[in-house]
């Protein structure tokens, strides 16, 4: 079946949606700043050039090359649109899991991740409005749709900074609290926006799971892409090979979550949108996972062979 389909699919809703998928943007929000303390920030203030590089190859870095990938693939409009989002979207926790995990630099992880949460509460709407506006199938799909810029800034805007300056306050002021909460609001936000996909994708299941192989194979391409910036940014920027683990992570793994939220509620749940968000939320958690086996596996071949010269 041709994806193109996806582009006529709206996701519809339970009644009340309309209130409930604000509501789940700010618990997410709320549950990410939980996390993020003062000191996640002392990379900055410790290599700020570097540091600033970082966050600009994912910030501006890959929103550009998933411009170039979609000019290459030429996807129907809904299928850029979703892309888009995702490029838009900051860093996940899931990152810093796997930075770990692949024995990166988890400090420089962690002070991404904040900085990109930080910014997205401004960058995340303007972004994901001034790439679209790039590619005209998709900006004439936003067009289709009536998303009016200052609104949809304003409201999405607001919907991210509050909930992310009071986590901030709390887990500052009272991060046993903070480290409490969090896991209860994470999971409640997490709950809430599956069963509103779950609820909207099933009106559509034939065509969603007829598409699903096309989208997947888009979805991996454009992983691996967003692997690859900051994998290649990282090396420009001089990293050693911890920070080098660190930046491509940061750059491949995204808060798909956050940008299934805003593309139910501020762009009507288009159907090939949502589609490669929702395969992108799965899929990156795999090869993430496998990106970090490797690099444990290259750690064990390095460590042998250096037993080998020694003895």
């Amino acid at each position: 079946m041709d994806i193109a389909a996806l582009d006529a699919v709206q996701i519809q809703l339970a009644p009340g949606a309309s209130l409930i998928l604000p509501a789940i943007l700010a618990i997410l929000m709320f549950a990410v700043a939980l996390d993020v303390h003062v000191e996640d920030f002392s990379q900055l203030r410790a290599r700020p050039g570097r540091f600033l590089g970082a966050a600009a190859a994912q910030i501006i870095g890959l929103p550009l090359a998933t411009l170039a990938l979609i000019y290459v693939l030429n996807p129907p409009p809904s299928i850029a649109l979703g892309m888009i989002v995702v490029a838009c979207c900051p860093g996940g926790n899931v990152s810093n899991f796997l930075t770990h995990l692949a024995r990166g630099d988890t400090a420089l992880s962690v002070s991404l991740t904040a900085t990109s949460s930080l910014a997205a509460a401004l960058l995340t709407p303007v972004s994901i409005l001034f790439w679209t506006s790039l590619y005209g199938p998709a900006d004439a799909l936003v067009n289709s749709i009536e998303v009016s810029p200052i609104p949809f800034v304003l409201q999405t805007t607001l919907l991210l900074a509050v909930p992310l300056a009071v986590g901030m306050g709390i887990a500052h002021r009272f991060p046993k609290t903070a480290h409490r909460l969090r896991p209860v609001f994470l999971i409640a936000g997490l709950l809430g926006l599956a069963g509103m996909v779950i609820g909207g994708v099933s009106a559509n299941w034939a065509l969603f799971t007829a598409t699903a192989g096309t989208v997947l194979v888009i979805a991996m391409i454009h992983n691996a892409v967003a692997f690859g910036v900051g994998a290649a940014s990282a090396r420009v920027l001089g990293f050693e090979t911890a920070g080098r683990r660190s930046v491509t992570f940061e750059v491949g793994i995204q808060n798909t979550g956050l940008g299934l939220v805003i593309l139910l509620g501020q762009f009507e749940g288009v159907g090939g949108a949502a589609a490669i968000t929702a395969i992108w939320a799965v899929w990156h958690l795999f090869s993430g996972g496998a990106l970090a086996g490797f690099y444990r596996g290259l750690d064990w071949v390095r460590s042998q062979k250096n037993a080998e010269t020694a003895s």
